[in-house]
């Protein structure tokens, strides 16, 4: 047996071995994305381009899950892992079923371009909804589970995740390609990197992927700042270019002077994938003496190594439990239901939910997301075999009369191009007029929020303008509301909205997933109680964030914001009523006793956060800690978080991470310990000082 199929030696020695069989113009020829079959080893084409961000995406029938913030909402480490375990599964078995009938394209793969963990600091970023939200910590957690999932914990890999966008990436997006995102030293090490030291030195990530944009003046892809924080964490699988980015080198950034000098750079500094075609001018580069064969064999040897440890060498195929049935099969969906019902957040409510249905004969449901699919997908998706929006999920619970009305358009002015002005307002009163109750679903799709050249974004390149709800909704919410019917209002959105018309009831649903409608109506009528939390924190105004191109964290997340917070950070309501008491520290561990106050079944999530004395401290808190827990009526539990050693570090103006602080505040409860959020959730967090 020839070394490089030999699964009993090491990936690395197969991959030195395999890559010493090829010439240097076959060696470049696996560095390309689209890689090109070696006939004369057996080697088939291999495309290495696919997305997993929440589902198997682009490749046609897959179990769609919320989209990432969605996913994030329910700080739940066990499901984000089951749903990376998932994503694996099913792109496992596409990808086996593909290759049995010789099908090698795009989204075919086994290396799966998720998660990305940027920090969403910006609530104009269009694609924040990628993202698991603005915390370090909260994304760190949330992503090695993730990863940790997708992998799997054997000798092969499942399916290959990657952490993106290496490193200091959310926006603008229509200035990505030439922007150079200034950033300080101590933003650098205490925000910006901490997920993804996680993901690569805990979660064992195998791809890191490089941003569009620089960094202090070095760009993303070919940054030996980015690179070397990369080797000092032991990093040791493959870095890819984000798509076309190394071509922005010469391009808009300026930092080469042609094509062969970008590819140079790019694979001299050590990405070794080009998703993109600059990589076809590596040979060019080799002749003109830019590179030597020695980098070229040393990116192939990466590229080659991952492909060997997802297995695809050997003689035998993994996985076998991974057949076509597992495809979108009703045990996955129902992961997918749960992970809606626990993902969505109440953010207001009067007591006018759970809605009695006995109480109600008829309900209008209203909005130009009532029935849509696309406020159920966000991006990255794959395509589900049945979506249930919102307005058929509550027309599958509810016993009554169910009137529907679109309302008007998500955006422009008029339904329908022949037609005037408004012309869906007045089927909307009439049909409130008609209900004991109103369920306003509006908010916005990917259409509105999303990555520069996605097709169809309207505005701003993906990104927001600004918090508010496009005009044509906020005239039918105010027409509505003057009804004088109960509103429950559901807002379908990645980022922070404020509606600025008051509600009887607000509730945020992200983009949902495949049973949104299901899951909506499960909250509704109190199947289920609320139990998501704010991965973000919702600002009252725009015009009070700093300026979008501002990458200092000054004034921005829950760790820095001193004003203009409209719904905090880890916020959200339940039916029910939590309470933490008798908090303790010992030995790493916070330990409190955790009671339902309430008269049902109810989960809430419990969040750990600290603060101390050391000047170099965030100026708030930061969370640490936190467990997602469910409780009888009247249960009593004595739960216990670990706290981990770094949350008692802080980081100076130079970087560096310490301890320095000598007294600490740990705090514990359903919510931040600061007065708004208290009083909004109508809980207080329990503290205790802890000395070092």
């Amino acid at each position: 047996m020839e070394r490089y199929l030999n699964p009993s030696l090491t990936p690395d020695e197969r991959a030195e071995d395999l890559a010493d069989r090829l010439t240097v113009e076959e060696q470049a020829s696996q560095l390309r994305y689209d890689a090109l079959p070696i006939p004369r080893l057996g080697i088939p084409a291999y495309n290495w381009w696919n997305e997993g961000l929440h589902g198997v995406a682009r490749a046609g029938t897959a179990t769609m899950f919320p989209q990432a913030i969605g996913m994030a909402a329910t700080f739940d480490t066990a499901l984000l892992h089951q749903i990376g375990e998932i994503t694996a599964t099913e792109a496992r078995a596409k990808h086996m079923a593909a290759r049995e009938h010789g099908d090698f394209d795009i989204y075919k793969g086994l290396t799966l371009w998720a998660p990305n963990i940027n920090l969403f600091r910006d609530p104009r970023w269009g694609r924040g909804h990628e993202t698991y939200g603005e915390d370090p910590f909260l994304t760190a957690r949330l992503g090695v589970a993730f990863v940790k999932g997708m992998q799997g914990e054997g000798k092969v890999l499942k399916a290959a995740a990657c952490a993106k966008h290496f490193a200091v990436h959310s926006g603008p997006e229509a200035l990505r390609h030439s922007f150079d995102a200034q950033v300080s030293p101590k933003d650098l090490e205490e925000s910006y990197l901490p997920a993804f030291h996680a993901l690569v030195a805990e979660a064992k990530v195998e791809g890191v992927m490089g941003a569009y944009n620089r960094v202090n003046g070095e760009p993303s892809c070919a940054s030996p700042m980015l690179m070397d924080k990369l080797h000092q964490w032991g990093f040791a699988g493959y870095f890819v270019s984000d798509c076309w980015a190394i071509q922005d080198f010469h391009k808009h950034h300026g930092v080469t002077k042609n094509v062969t000098e970008s590819a140079a750079l790019a694979l001299r500094t050590g990405c070794d994938l080009n998703c993109g075609n600059t990589y076809l001018y590596v040979l060019a580069a080799l002749e003109e003496g830019l590179i030597d064969a020695a980098d070229i064999r040393r990116a192939c040897i990466r590229v080659l190594r991952t492909r060997i440890r997802l297995g695809l060498f050997d003689p035998e195929p993994h996985f076998a439990a991974c057949t076509y049935d597992t495809i979108a099969s009703p045990a996955h969906k129902a992961v997918s239901l749960s992970c809606a019902e626990k993902s969505m957040v109440l953010l207001k409510n009067d007591g006018i939910l759970p809605l009695d249905l006995s109480k109600l004969h008829a309900i209008a449901v209203i909005g130009p997301n009532a029935d849509s699919r696309a406020a159920l997908e966000g991006n990255y998706c794959g395509t589900a075999d049945r979506y249930v929006t919102f307005l058929e999920g509550i027309q599958d619970a509810f016993p009554g009369r169910v009137h529907y009305a679109q309302g008007c358009h998500l955006y422009k002015d008029r339904t329908s191009n022949l037609a005037m002005a408004d012309d869906r307002y007045a089927e909307a009163l009439a049909a409130a007029e008609a209900s004991d109750v109103v369920i306003l679903c509006l908010g916005l799709d990917a259409t509105l929020e999303g990555e520069e050249g996605d097709t169809g974004n309207e505005f701003s390149s993906g990104d927001k303008a600004d918090l508010r709800l496009p005009p044509p909704q906020c005239k039918l919410l105010e027409k509505l509301h003057a009804v004088g019917k109960p509103v429950i209002l559901v807002l379908a959105a990645g980022s922070a909205l404020n509606p600025e018309i008051s509600c009887n009831a607000v509730l945020q649903a992200w983009y949902p997933g495949q049973c949104g409608g299901q899951a909506l109506a499960h909250i509704l009528f109190g199947k289920v109680s609320p139990s998501g939390k704010l991965p973000v924190t919702f600002y009252e105004t725009a015009e009070q964030l700093p300026d979008f191109t501002d990458y200092s964290m000054q004034n921005r997340t829950y760790r820095y914001a001193r004003n203009n917070v409209l719904y905090p950070f880890g916020y959200g309501l339940t039916y029910g009523k939590i309470v933490c008491t008798e908090l303790s520290y010992e030995n790493g561990c916070a330990r409190m006793t955790v009671t339902n106050q309430g008269i049902r079944f109810t989960e809430d999530v419990v969040q750990l956060y600290i603060k101390d004395n050391s000047p170099w401290a965030v100026p708030n808190h930061s969370l640490c800690g936190f467990a997602r827990i469910g409780l009888e009526p009247g249960e009593t539990r004595r739960l216990e978080i670990p706290v981990p050693d770094s949350a008692f570090e802080s980081v100076d103006e130079q970087g560096v991470r310490a301890v320095t602080g000598t007294a600490f505040t740990l705090s514990a409860g359903t919510c931040q310990p600061d007065p708004l959020s208290e009083k909004l959730s109508g809980t207080m967090c329990v503290q205790v000082c802890i000395q070092k």
